[in-house]
């Protein structure tokens, strides 16, 4: 990313921020963010802090592997919630996260977590970490080395996949590996007296209990998501890549260098954006548990026979999920 795309970003979320009622949040993603470099990453959120309210959060998404001592230091500087990928155990974590040289990573990445735990600030700066899961591997042990970590907490992420091109490790759209998969991960969280927070569940569990939701592709709040790429092109959650190739592009994408955010985010292409988000199959409109679920991710929704129009690849695992979230609580509340 160029100095002229940094600044051009700091100047463009800077007005954004002055004008924009609600404040938002900034997450420095990736691939790997931190191989801007110290000096482009600190001119990046030394101008986002100046011109952003306090109310507007700074994150990163980090593999670990680049976080050294000082990079941690300057991420403390501007107070920068950091959140690192790591999926457990080595047989799970290695058999994805490679380095260059085709070696495993989870050795390196606990260290890096280590480190960022050892900072006088760690308190406010460790967010937690970002697991992918791996319908295949043993949740109770993904669990129990993930909580070991002492992260505070955790977030799990289905393998991406849609109605075309399944997920892997998922046999039909019908069949329940990742809801089994959360169910067992449920109950060892439910059963550990002293849990790190895990944000799908929380999030479940309160969208259940008639609160909103918090994460995008549970519950029916809509999420303003962009990304700014590393050439200044705005495009749309870059998750939609799953759906199909330029998925994520708007019709005429946009730069950060020649297009005003604040008027951006407030246009038709921005409108029709926010609108593929809301599920629209009949199968979702009418299903009782629309408001918990959501209809998922609109890249699971995806078909090549009917575009998004259909319940998230995942449908059949969240129902089984809520159904067992639904029963825990209800017995909760008649102990």
């Amino acid at each position: 990313m160029s100095v002229d795309i940094i600044d051009a970003i700091v100047d463009q979320l800077g007005t954004l921020a002055k004008r924009q009622a609600k404040p938002f949040n900034v997450c420095l993603h990736g691939g790997e963010p931190l191989l801007i470099g110290a000096p482009r990453l600190e001119r990046l959120l030394r101008g986002l802090r100046l011109g952003m309210p306090t109310s507007c959060s700074l994150a990163i998404q980090t593999n670990g592997l680049l976080l050294s001592d000082s990079i941690i230091d300057l991420l403390a500087t501007y107070g920068v919630g950091v959140s690192i990928s790591y999926d457990g155990p080595a047989d799970v974590h290695d058999a994805n996260r490679l380095d260059k040289r085709g070696a495993g990573s989870r050795a390196r990445v606990l260290n890096a977590m280590r480190r960022l735990q050892a900072h006088p600030t760690a308190s406010g700066l460790f967010s937690g970490v970002l697991a992918v899961v791996d319908p295949n591997s043993s949740p109770i042990a993904v669990y129990e080395d993930l909580a070991s970590t002492g992260a505070p907490g955790i977030d799990f992420l289905y393998r991406d996949g849609n109605r075309t091109r399944l997920p892997p490790g998922k046999a039909r759209a019908a069949s329940t590996e990742y809801g089994q998969w959360m169910l067992r991960l449920l109950r060892a969280y439910i059963a550990d007296p002293n849990p790190p927070r895990i944000r799908v569940l929380d999030d479940l569990m309160r969208l259940i209990l008639g609160s909103d939701g918090r994460k995008e592709g549970l519950g029916l709040t809509d999420f303003g998501i962009i990304v700014i790429d590393t050439d200044g092109t705005i495009t749309r959650n870059d998750t939609l890549k799953v759906a199909y190739h330029g998925a994520d592009k708007f019709d005429k994408p946009p730069s950060i260098l020649d297009r005003a955010l604040d008027q951006f985010l407030v246009s038709s292409d921005m409108s029709d954006y926010r609108a593929l988000q809301r599920p629209t199959s009949p199968i979702c409109l009418s299903c009782p548990e629309l408001n918990i679920c959501g209809g998922g991710m609109p890249a699971h929704r995806w078909s090549e026979d009917s575009g998004y129009n259909n319940p998230t690849v995942f449908c059949a695992d969240q129902q089984l999920l809520i159904a067992e979230l639904r029963s825990l609580l209800s017995a909760a509340k008649a102990a």
